[in-house]
């Protein structure tokens, strides 16, 4: 008999002749600048933990105490038994945070999309969607089963073409940008997308994954950041990364929110956050409304690297944020490169197709508060010595 599997083997065979293989590493300690990985010590330039706080002494302890008073899981989907008055306070302290009228916290970012692209179109309607936007948007739209009419990267020139071109056909429309493009660590040209979407009659939403914590007043996000409060329909937000937790959040008109409370699904049908997770994200939001510090040293890193990098003849792309993306153009160079660099002590994963179009692979280095300026030193000394000796930088 045949096997019916075959094709997975040959699928994964060519995934390793190109370059393309994912080999997945294993992480032995807590996340912060240095890691414990398949047994080494190395400098950490792959977490997302901007602001370091996914081992932060006040936010263990806040999720140990939860854990006292409230056990572990919520046992059950929000809308039956799984809300607990932990989750409306985030809920209400995220609100708060963002300058919005409303909140709702979920299981994921992802989820976060999931549940608000189809709750808001459907079949009648159409969404106008950043070429480049995250996974996420991407299965959320799918889901929702309206029309995806795509627009160039950060061209609100060619969204207001296609807007023109095609708005009258459907019943609703959303427009759909990240505020920061998690792979080129560009920004959104939110304050033209807005002007864009006001005269089109469209809802106007922005994941704001990779902006919480690091753009705006105290990490306020994309929407702070260009003083556009009241005028963004719905921002999209996760506590995986700035936040050092897990779980997303959907921020913006009350009406919106109260909607995704009836009829988005991930809310409905899969269990609330845990605890622990909970309790960890509102020490999060107490330690950014505190103060500023860490994200002022997140950007000073940020800052000295990136110069650094470019001193060195490296191209490090079009970012303006601490995602520093090393630009190769090879998948088999990317990976490498990487591999090179894990040797010298430095954790830097290659990323490459399908994550990124073919001929864009790069290593993407992750800057975050809780690099010190000795740790940004050995990992540029690293980056020198593997591109110079790859032919990279002379």
């Amino acid at each position: 008999m045949a096997d019916k599997l075959a094709w997975i083997g040959e699928e994964l065979q060519a995934l390793r002749d190109a370059g393309l293989y994912n080999h997945i590493r294993t992480l032995g300690s807590p996340q912060g600048a240095w890691l414990q990985v398949d047994g080494q010590r190395v400098l950490n330039f792959c977490s997302n933990n901007y602001l370091g706080l996914a081992n932060h002494p006040r936010l263990l302890a806040a999720a140990e105490e939860a854990m006292r008073k409230y056990g572990l899981g919520p046992a059950a989907v929000r809308s039956i038994a799984g809300t607990m008055d932990l989750h409306v306070e985030l809920d209400k302290r995220m609100a708060a945070f963002k300058g919005v009228e409303a909140a709702i916290t979920l299981q994921s970012g992802f989820t976060a999309n999931l549940a608000v692209l189809p709750a808001l179109v459907g079949k009648e309607d159409a969404i106008f969607s950043d070429e480049l936007n995250h996974a996420s948007i991407i299965d959320g739209s799918r889901l929702s089963g309206a029309t995806i009419v795509r627009y160039k990267h950060c061209d609100p020139a060619d969204l207001q073409r296609v807007l023109a071109e095609r708005r009258g056909e459907f019943r609703r429309a959303l427009v759909v940008t990240d505020g920061v493009f998690s792979m080129d660590g560009d920004v959104a040209p939110l304050p033209e997308i807005y002007a864009v979407t006001s005269q089109a009659d469209a809802i106007l939403m922005v994941d704001d994954a990779h902006g919480e914590g690091v753009l705006g007043k105290g990490g306020r996000g994309i929407v702070d950041h260009f003083d556009l409060h009241g005028k963004v329909d719905v921002e999209v937000g996760t506590f995986s990364k700035a936040f050092g937790v897990v779980g997303g959040v959907v921020a913006g008109n009350a009406r919106i929110v109260e909607w995704l409370r009836q009829r988005g699904r991930p809310f409905l049908f899969s269990s609330a956050m845990t605890v622990p997770d909970v309790a960890a994200c509102l020490a999060a939001v107490d330690l950014l409304e505190e103060s500023n510090e860490l994200v002022e040293r997140l950007w000073a890193n940020t800052e000295f690297f990136k110069k650094e990098m470019q001193a060195l003849g490296f191209d490090t792309g079009k970012s303006v944020t601490p995602i520093t993306p090393v630009m190769l153009g090879d998948e088999q160079l990317a990976q490498k490169f990487s591999k090179a660099m894990f040797e010298a002590g430095v954790f830097a994963m290659a990323i490459a197709f399908p994550t990124v179009p073919r001929g864009t692979a790069r290593l993407r280095v992750m800057i975050s508060a809780a690099h010190s300026n000795s740790d940004l030193e050995h990992g540029l000394q690293a980056f020198a010595d593997v591109g110079r000796k790859l032919g990279v930088i002379s």
